[in-house]
């Protein structure tokens, strides 16, 4: 049985734009399990924006990078996940990783969970759709926003991984639903294949211009992923008891502190009575956790719901598939393939 694993490594904070010398791939050794633990081999990693803000929440460096996993048990000791099994969780960018301590919150504080049986669709979904991704654009759009029929819902960030995913339940639920992304390619994919009735381009020059145009009648719901100037414009075009759900802030992600844009005028949220909600998808954690992705899992049987991943293959492309989720060059989930 191979004893060892890859493991990138962060060795260097972020100044601006990730750089692939601010990661070190190392090779670590991995110990005999004891009972109650395993080894899990990854099969899918995940490459996500947060996790840009997130690694300033490591205590020292280096360090392992963070992120989520799908991975296959290859050696057990632990009734609940037998060999040959697959396992979701935050266990970074590893090759293969021994798990203990399993219900000790400390260790996990999100607990890894057998993936669930997500039938014929690919396991690499419960990394995205059918997973932390999926339950983003689920609670966050329906449990904060409540979208009624024939009201307007605007997504920034359309064609990134949560963003698509929002649009489609907005647009089951009846509303019309406008995406803004970053290129006529994507705009085009929203509007053509995902069912958009508006697509619009946040590079072109008359952007401003061409969002008043397709939304005449205000806004009553956006579901925010990038922040910034994209979305003073937005939000300046709510109507009254307009719902604003907070996902992310990408657009700043890579700026120095001092440069972030500062919050924008608040008259129009006391005027036209404004709610605005950030959120951390952990909040539906337990109990509800399933309800999400299994909805999710019975929109895609039925075909109301598309999804398109961007993978990378090989674990040793890591860092550059972060590095092109950042620039945006993804569409839909980005996903690395070992």
């Amino acid at each position: 049985m191979i004893r060892t694993s890859k493991v990138w490594m962060l060795k260097n904070l972020f100044e601006g734009e990730p750089k692939l010398s601010d990661f070190e791939l190392e090779e670590h050794e991995l110990r005999d399990i004891t009972d109650g633990e395993l080894i899990c081999e990854a099969e899918y990693l995940s490459v996500d924006p947060y996790m840009r803000v997130y690694v300033s929440r490591i205590p020292s460096i280096p360090a392992t990078m963070i992120g989520t996993q799908v991975a296959k048990v290859i050696e057990s000791k632990n009734p609940s996940y037998p060999v040959g099994s697959y396992i979701y969780g935050h266990f970074g960018w590893r090759s293969r990783t021994l798990v203990t301590a399993l219900d000790d919150p400390k260790v996990h504080p999100i607990k890894p969970y057998p993936c669930p049986n997500l039938g014929t669709h690919p396991r690499s979904y419960a990394l995205g759709c059918c997973g932390r991704v999926g339950n983003s654009a689920y609670f966050g759009l329906l449990e904060l926003c409540k979208p009624q029929p024939g009201e307007t819902v605007v997504i920034s960030g359309a064609a990134g991984a949560v963003g698509c995913l929002v649009g489609q339940i907005a647009k089951i639920k009846g509303c019309k639903v406008i995406g803004i992304a970053g290129g006529i390619e994507k705009c085009n994919w929203l509007t053509n294949e995902l069912g958009f009735d508006e697509a619009v381009d946040y590079k072109d020059e008359k952007f401003n211009e061409n969002l008043s145009a397709v939304t005449l009648d205000g806004v009553d719901v956006y579901f925010d992923n990038v922040g910034g100037i994209i979305s003073y414009e937005v939000m300046k075009r709510m109507n009254q008891f307009g719902r604003i759900s907070i996902c992310g802030s990408i657009s700043s992600y890579n700026l120095d502190p001092s440069q972030v844009p500062k919050v924008p005028q608040i008259n129009d949220f006391h005027r036209k009575i404004l709610r605005m909600e950030g959120f951390l998808v952990n909040r539906w954690l337990g109990e509800r956790w399933f309800e999400g992705i299994m909805q999710i899992k019975t929109w895609l049987d039925e075909g109301k719901i598309k999804y398109k991943e961007t993978i990378t293959e090989g674990f040793e492309n890591m860092p550059q598939a972060f590095i092109d989720v950042l620039r945006g060059k993804n569409f839909g989930k980005a996903i690395v393939k070992v």
